[in-house]
């Protein structure tokens, strides 16, 4: 007997994925370096790792290490620069095959607009804007942690290419900022980012990255980021979401689709495994089938029904 058929394909508001399944920011690479393990075009978009308008250093190293259940990192958004990326990175992963996502981030409200604008007029699916950034102008605070702020950015960043916004986890009203994003104009929801965690080293007593504390991502976060897209869709229905954080299998990618995504993003299992995007991509097929789903679709908000 023939397995049904099974659509992975779905909608993030004016944008069409042919596959729900996307990389991660900062986890990928800004182009194709992921070429070499699979196949670009079969993934709904390449997210890339975050682009300043200039040239960032990034933090000191040590800038990444493994903890219980999943991964610290404090790279500081190291990158080259928006301008370097569309001479360069840009057409090669287009070359490759994969439909593109622009991540980027600021230390202030126009930076963050001057890096949106430098990406106008190019083939893109949308400009994902990196909230979780310390804004220079308000005492380091993070945008992300501050309705008011996240506002101001969105603003600053729209035009004709559709805006998503990554939402920090590290705040107490997660809802008040995803609602002033919206209202701003962001077209999507990205839940979420890393939460905030240190690792000590066990012999001297000291942080084992190079800056101190750092980003929490992997399987320990999942549950945190599933709660934040289903509150997020409880409280804006109509608002497109999509899921990030500990997706390692079909299993995790369809427990997002169930809380209310429409498509989720492979992060760091791509730091295992490479291939880790396309293998999630197929092992959704066989999760979505045993759920008995015909489509993505067809999962999506499952939990509020």
């Amino acid at each position: 007997m023939s397995k049904r058929k099974v659509t992975l394909s779905s909608e993030v508001g004016s944008v069409s994925l042919h596959s729900a399944v996307m990389t991660a920011s900062g986890t990928a690479g800004y182009g194709d370096e992921l070429a070499d393990y699979g196949d670009l075009s079969e993934l709904g978009a390449l997210v890339t790792k975050s682009l300043s308008l200039d040239p960032w250093a990034g933090n000191a190293a040590p800038r990444v290490t493994e903890v219980d259940a999943g991964m610290l990192n404090s790279v500081g958004l190291q990158g080259p620069g928006v301008a370097a990326w569309l001479e360069s990175g840009l057409p090669a992963a287009q070359q490759a095959g994969a439909r593109v996502v622009a991540s980027i981030w600021g230390t202030s409200v126009a930076s963050y607009g001057a890096a949106s604008a430098a990406l106008a007029g190019q083939d893109l699916l949308a400009i994902e804007i990196n909230v979780s950034c310390p804004n220079v102008e308000d005492r380091s605070a993070m945008f992300g942690h501050s309705a008011t702020q996240t506002a101001r950015v969105v603003e600053a960043c729209k035009g004709a290419i559709p805006i998503w916004v990554k939402l920090s986890p590290n705040v107490a009203d997660l809802i008040s900022i995803a609602q002033a994003a919206v209202e701003a104009g962001a077209d999507a929801l990205v839940c979420t980012n890393t939460l905030l965690g240190m690792a000590l080293h066990p012999q001297t007593g000291k942080p084992v990255l190079g800056n101190g504390g750092g980003g929490l991502s992997g399987p320990s976060v999942h549950p945190v980021a599933v709660r934040a897209v289903f509150e997020c869709r409880k409280a804006l229905p109509n608002t497109p979401i999509i899921g990030a954080g500990g997706v390692n299998s079909g299993k995790t990618a369809l427990e997002f689709l169930h809380a209310g995504a429409q498509a989720v993003q492979v992060g760091t299992a791509s730091f295992r495994d490479p291939r880790a995007p396309w293998k999630v991509a197929k092992d959704l097929e066989r999760a979505l089938r045993r759920a008995g789903h015909a489509s993505v679709q067809d999962a999506i908000g499952q939990a509020h029904r």
